[in-house]
């Protein structure tokens, strides 16, 4: 995957395959259903399925290699043979050994929410090729959000981010094969979280394509006064939207219609804004 050449913002289709998912609370766990939603989601826009076997909400606990492989494995290889060749399929993990494995059976990117602090993943996504997304996490899933600090949370997660790019270059992952993600809602508080998306550009001149994942965070619930994940699809649209102004690459989503139109809609707006030579 070669994500420096992204012209056109890309959305990544949420594909947990858990019994215990922040917003999703296990209804894809039947392989069957896993892999329709996957299709559905593609059909509706998404250009990547991002498939996991490990859930890292706030108190999460980790699951072993072979639990996570036992649930991924068959849903990424009926997703390869079905999905159009256009559609990539990611490995959401921090272990080496999932990511391996899920490459060899169709995957083609990592996600990892460790950026490769956890095992060699660096080594597998470059001898195999991949894509990696590597994110800011502050903490452990189980960690996280007690009481996060930051002097200056744009400027640290850049440098953090920029530090373990260099590290996967250094490993032998070439520069266009790598994404970074902010890693919003992991270890981080409201304020850091908003303080993140409005410093977007510092991301994306960085040169590495930027990773957005906002999806139905419990943050946005707090300033919309909803408490159900399922009532932040507008709030996420709106991050998106934003994003997409702010040169964002890639939107990681669990609702994929709607926020193809936002990033439909913010593209429009600044085509306009070319034409009309306001940008």
């Amino acid at each position: 995957m070669n994500f420096t050449a992204l012209t056109e913002p890309m959305l990544m289709g949420v594909l947990n395959v858990t019994p215990d998912s922040f917003s999703e609370r296990g209804a894809h766990r039947d392989t069957a259903v896993a892999v329709e939603h996957g299709l559905r989601m593609a059909g509706e826009g998404a250009a990547i399925i991002d498939v996991g076997g490990e859930s890292t909400r706030p108190g999460a606990v980790r699951v072993p290699g072979a639990e996570q492989l036992g649930r991924v494995l068959e849903v990424i290889r009926a997703l390869r043979a079905r999905l159009p060749a256009a559609v990539h399929i990611s490995i959401d993990t921090t272990l080496a050994e999932v990511a391996d494995a899920a490459l060899g059976a169709g995957a083609s990117i990592v996600n990892d929410v460790a950026a490769g602090r956890e095992s060699d993943v660096f080594g597998v996504v470059a001898a195999r090729r991949a894509g990696v997304v590597l994110m800011h996490m502050q903490g452990s899933p189980a960690t996280m959000q007690d009481a996060p600090c930051y002097d200056d949370v744009v400027t640290e997660v850049r440098d953090f981010l920029l530090a373990r790019a260099a590290a996967a270059r250094a490993a032998g992952v070439a520069a266009e094969r790598i994404a970074i993600d902010p890693g919003i809602g992991f270890g981080k508080t409201k304020q850091h979280n908003l303080a993140l998306l409005a410093g977007l550009p510092a991301l994306v001149d960085s040169g590495y394509a930027v990773v957005l994942g906002t999806s139905r965070k419990r943050f946005m619930g707090s300033i919309c006064r909803e408490t159900e994940f399922s009532a932040l699809v507008g709030a996420t649209c709106a991050t998106t939207a934003l994003g997409v102004l702010a040169g964002v690459r890639i939107f990681r989503v669990h609702d994929v219609r709607a926020n193809r139109q936002a990033v439909e809609v913010a593209r429009a707006i600044m085509q306009a804004q070319r034409i009309a030579g306001l940008a």
